[in-house]
Parts: structure tokens; sequence; C-alpha cells
């Protein structure tokens, strides 16, 4: 039986992606390393920023991480214009009675940004976890592993709520049951559906309405 919710941030939570694409194109185009935003969604979503810093020095001989103080700078000015949260999905957690935690690819200061915009940080109190308190990020099982454990769960007893292959990959690590999400307003640049599907979660949904239902069949 279900004891335990634990939910990706950016594209679960937080209506968050394009935003960031947005910043991130023009952070790369900027340092000469120029890509797309279909290679952002298909190598980058859900993965930390360690990520993009190693395939852009692989790819461009360039580091990134110099430009990432303005990238975060610009990013966190946009977030406080357009951020909103995921239609549906703040309720549906508020009317929850399950323990649950946040976990996150995200920077800290880049999720207390986005949950405080959205105003869902109250949801989750201190259970809100950054794949930068972990060895390895996403699709390692760590960062989940430490969401169940602070949690005081089992990870059998855990079903995560994702929206990128790494989450899903990460979740099935961990021992975890997976509902892949595609109601973000990425999903159809990001071919979550076919993408997703692919992976063979145990349940896909399109809307935070569908999730207590989906919940409840999995026991």
């Amino acid at each position: 039986m279900t004891q335990a919710l634990i939910f990706d941030c950016d594209g679960v939570l937080v209506d968050s992606e394009p935003l960031a694409v947005i910043e991130l194109l023009a952070m790369l185009d900027r340092i000469g390393a120029p890509v797309d935003s279909a290679r952002i969604y298909d190598e980058f979503l859900g993965r930390s920023i360690q990520t993009i810093i190693d395939a852009v020095a692989r790819d461009f001989a360039v580091d990134v991480r110099p430009a990432l103080p303005g990238y975060r700078e610009a990013l966190a000015q946009r977030l406080g214009r357009e951020l909103k949260a995921v239609d549906g999905m703040a309720e549906m957690i508020a009317d929850c009675d399950a323990p649950r935690a946040v976990a996150s690819s995200s920077a800290p200061d880049r999720l207390a940004l986005s949950l405080r915009l959205t105003g869902i940080a109250p949801l989750f109190g201190p259970h809100v976890y950054s794949a930068t308190q972990v060895r390895n990020g996403k699709p390692a099982p760590d960062l989940f592993l430490l969401a169940a454990s602070s949690l005081g769960v089992e990870p059998r007893d855990c079903v995560v709520i994702e929206d990128s292959p790494a989450g899903i990959h990460a979740a099935r690590a961990a021992g975890m049951r997976c509902i892949g999400f595609l109601g973000g307003s990425h999903a159809a640049p990001a071919r979550l559906r076919e993408r997703l599907a692919a992976l063979a979660p145990d349940a896909l949904i399109e809307h935070a309405r569908e999730l207590p239902n989906t919940l409840a069949r999995l026991g």
C-alpha cells in the first residue's frame, strides 16, 4: 500500500521547464555552445546542471561554469514574472494525507524560489531535497532514496510522480513505483507521451485530478 509520495518539482509541481529552456538556450548561445531546444529536452530534462556542464565541455570545449551566475539570475527573474503552479496539483496535494516530499534535480535556491512563488512550499515543509545533496543525480536512485529515508518510509512503499525519463529510471532503480506525468506545458515539445510510455511506468496521467484514482488503483 502506498505510504508516501515523492514529487519531482519542475514540470510536475511548477510549470517551469519552458522558462528554463529559454534562459538556457540564451546562455549557451552567448558562450559559443549553441544547441537547440530539442536537444535540451532530449538530453537534459530532469538532469542536474552538472550534466549540462559535462556535455558542453565535451562537445564544444567550453566551460559553462563562469556563465552560471548570470543564467541563474536571469532565470530567477523570469520565474518571478512568469512561473505558475501546474494546474490542480497544489489542491490535490493539500487534500492528500500521505507523507510527501519533493526530490528535484534543481539547485536548492531555485527549488525554494519556485515553491515559494507558487505557494506550494508549505505543503512539503522541510521535505524538499535537491540533487546537490547526493553523490549521484537522476537517473541514479540516490535522491529518491534520500527522500524515502528522510520520510521514514521503505522505498517499496513510495510512489514517485515524474515527468522525465531520467526520473523514471531513478524511481525504478530505487525500487519505487512511478507515475509519469504529462501535464506540463513542455509535454509536447519534449515528446513526453512517447518517451515516457516507452519506459512503461506504472501509470501515465495528464492532469493532477487523475492522481487520487491512479494511486487507489496502484494500491
